[in-house]
């Protein structure tokens, strides 16, 4: 029994390890997109600030004559369509794809779940039948079995760490990605230099994330 419970604790820890490191790589792309929308974000506050400054004065001749001298089909474009900044398309594209990659992250999380819950229901259904084949009466083990037995058991630990990392990173990334989510929910023309500038500051400072315990799931991976 002994060599069954090793196998299936050393297959649990190998299946976990692959999905943690799949995860991390899930993580990473996160934190591109993370710098990718900071990017936009900046580019944000700079348009609008651009929009918000005093009109031009378009009842001198000269400057209306340089203004359509100047204008091009792309300009034109803008004006009929409100002013509506290229911006707000984009911050939707990279929303939807950071949406994505928590669902990914989720899923690969829930896989982990499922195989450490398989894992136990088999352990138990292991040591049911040797207990209705040996009843109360315990086999002499040797000292490589028992050996045997304490490394099965770190692995199950180690597991259990790797499982419990992604939880814990889950649940940060989720909250960072509603954070960015409410922030380009929120991002129209009327939007303040203040509060633009709150974004930014909450955008780059990533509140919900833990360096620390960022850099130990970094530092396990295999």
């Amino acid at each position: 029994m002994e060599d069954q419970e090793c196998n299936l604790l050393i297959e649990l820890r190998q299946r976990v390890v692959q999905k943690f490191s799949d995860f991390m790589t899930r993580v990473a792309e996160f934190d591109e997109l993370v710098a990718v929308g900071n990017r936009l974000l900046i580019g944000f506050q700079q348009g609008l600030g651009f929009l918000q400054r005093p009109a031009i004065n378009k009842t001198s001749k000269l400057v209306e004559k340089i203004i359509k001298s100047n204008e091009t089909k792309r300009v034109k474009s803008y004006v009929e369509a409100g002013c509506i900044n290229s911006h707000d398309g984009t911050q939707i594209d990279h929303l939807s794809k950071v949406k994505c990659i928590v669902g990914e992250m989720e899923s690969l999380l829930d896989d982990v779940v499922g195989a450490m819950q398989t894992t136990n229901e088999n352990l138990s259904d292991l040591q049911d039948r040797y207990f209705d084949e040996f009843g109360q009466q315990e086999p002499a083990y040797d000292k490589e079995e028992t050996a045997s037995t304490h490394a099965s058991h770190l692995h199950k630990h180690e597991a259990t760490d790797y499982a419990a990392l992604m939880a814990i990173i889950f649940s940060m990334v989720k909250q960072d990605y509603m954070m960015q989510e409410r922030i380009i929910s929120s991002l129209n023309f009327k939007s303040s230099t203040t509060e633009l500038e709150s974004y930014c500051l909450m955008w780059s400072l990533r509140p919900f994330i833990n360096d620390e315990i960022m850099h130990q799931a970094w530092k396990i991976l295999p």
